[in-house]
């Protein structure tokens, strides 16, 4: 197609929507999502359950459920300088995206695989369905991504998986997922229901993997440790919406919307003493009649008329550092007034 991108780009989503048609009226999933991907590169979606992180990373992929829809965006893939929008390809050009150029590997390691086929049937079915059926070929690929991924690889290609441990099911559900060398990897809570040297583990290997195997990672949590462990970028998502946009430093030590700053402040820390943790008040709010305004007015401290009236954008005041928010100075100076 003729749309350009810079050639570091690999995906660039722009104004993406998407509602959730229901008996109660349209849930309001996504709203205007903007944000680009570059080769190499982990980005971090980051809110609380239910604010369309995954929803966003089900799009990506054309794999929403039935009841969703797409109503405006692009979705832009490049390789090689070819730009593809993925919201326009066929059904044989999405089966092609799906795993070859972008791969999900989705939450619950313990559910992904089929229990009664061993793991290494699972890997030759998924490389025979995106047409690679040389079994020995196969074979060498998955052995040597599960040595990877730092497993004993004979092992466990020809276990099933009911003889793995969680951590070993984690870590054999992302030697899949890069099985035939995706561009792009999505992971959705890639630590969830593990325990915490499990979590360090799997930090360790992805690591590993995005340095050796080359391939930009969206990556959702809510586990803000693991974003700042693996992320270059993060994202804050609330209510449908990225409110705040920013290096990973930059989100972590001088964030610029409220939102994120009251995840930041919600989670103890090693090197500040707390008697009391703070919360964010309130709840989020109901996407089918979302409020007026900045979404976030309800629950924010520094909330006034123009909040509960107008949307602000997201902007740039502070170099690539982008944030929604009508008030990011005053939050500069309450935290400056609290060091």
């Amino acid at each position: 197609m003729s749309q350009n991108l810079p050639p570091d780009v690999v995906l660039k989503v722009d104004d993406l929507s998407v509602v959730y048609r229901t008996d109660r009226g349209d849930v309001k999933a996504t709203a205007n999502v903007s944000f680009e991907l570059r080769n190499g590169e982990a980005l971090a979606l980051i809110g609380e359950s239910g604010s369309g992180k995954t929803t966003i990373s089900l799009a990506l992929i054309r794999k929403l459920p039935r009841n969703a829809v797409i109503t405006s965006g692009q979705i832009l893939y490049q390789r090689n300088q070819e730009v593809q929008d993925v919201l326009k390809l066929s059904n044989r050009q999405l089966r092609e995206f799906r795993w070859n150029e972008c791969a999900m590997v989705f939450q619950g390691a313990q559910n992904a695989f089929n229990p009664v086929l061993n793991i290494r049937k699972q890997f030759e079915d998924t490389a025979q369905a995106h047409g690679w059926t040389d079994k020995a070929a196969v074979r060498k690929r998955a052995l040597s991504l599960l040595q990877l991924v730092r497993l004993d690889p004979e092992r466990v290609y020809d276990a099933y998986p009911h003889e793995l441990s969680g951590c070993m099911k984690q870590r054999t559900l992302l030697a899949l997922g890069v099985l035939l060398s995706p561009q792009i990897v999505i992971l959705d809570e890639p630590t969830t229901a593990l325990d915490i040297l499990t979590q360090r583990a799997i930090i360790d290997v992805l690591n590993d993997m995005q340095r050796q195997l080359d391939f930009s990672i969206i990556f959702i949590s809510h586990d803000l440790s693991l974003a700042a462990e693996l992320a270059d970028h993060v994202a804050t998502v609330y209510a449908g919406e990225i409110i705040e946009l920013g290096g990973v430093n930059d989100i972590f030590y001088r964030s610029l919307h409220p939102y994120t700053h009251g995840l930041l402040t919600s989670v103890p820390t090693l090197d500040h003493a707390q008697d009391l943790l703070q919360s964010i008040p309130g709840s989020p709010p109901n996407l089918i009649t979302p409020p007026e305004g900045c979404k976030f007015h309800p629950r924010c401290a520094f909330a006034d008329d123009i909040c509960r009236k107008e949307n602000p954008a997201l902007t740039d005041d502070v170099g690539a550092h982008l944030a929604a928010c009508w008030h990011k100075d005053r939050l500069l100076e309450s935290r400056k007034a609290r060091a």
